[in-house]
């Protein structure tokens, strides 16, 4: 039920233009690393992201930059929900905590309101508002993958 609720409303995003998928791929690499820096300086970073895994969220913010690169080009919500899905169940069970989304999606929003034209922002935008809206849905949902292979005595 809410992973239909996830494909329907992620059904309603308008892929941008190529030209605002250009002006992002000439700046992802960029974005990404301005990223990994605000997100390095933040005392809480260990704590979001588990003990050693630092390296693992620059990583993840570089992968990030270029799936949104492939979204953007040739959109399919099918491939968003699985892919955020899958990146939910994987980050968490090295021990990211849930509040990482939340902070990394809002640095960048804040980037691409800074890097980006306004028009180019305004194409964007709406497919980091809907991760950023439906984290609770993502967390429930792999909640409840974890505790479906939790062997039952």
């Amino acid at each position: 039920m809410m992973k239909q609720k996830l494909m329907k409303t992620a059904s309603a995003l308008n892929q941008p233009t190529e030209a605002m998928t250009q002006e992002f791929s000439k700046k992802r690499d960029q974005l990404a690393a301005m990223g990994n820096e605000q997100m390095a300086q933040r005392p809480d970073l260990e704590k979001m992201v588990g003990g050693k895994n630092q390296q693992m969220a620059e990583d993840n913010n570089r992968n990030f930059a270029r799936f949104m690169e492939s979204i953007f080009s040739e959109y399919n919500p099918e491939v968003l929900v699985e892919t955020v899905m899958w990146v939910f169940r994987s980050y968490r069970s090295h021990g990211f905590h849930t509040t990482y989304w939340a902070a990394n999606l809002n640095i960048w929003v804040d980037l691409l309101k800074q890097e980006l034209s306004q028009e180019t922002f305004d194409g964007l935008y709406p497919f980091y508002n809907w991760l950023i809206v439906n984290i609770p849905i993502f967390v429930k949902l792999t909640d409840e993958d974890f505790a479906a292979q939790e062997p039952h005595a």
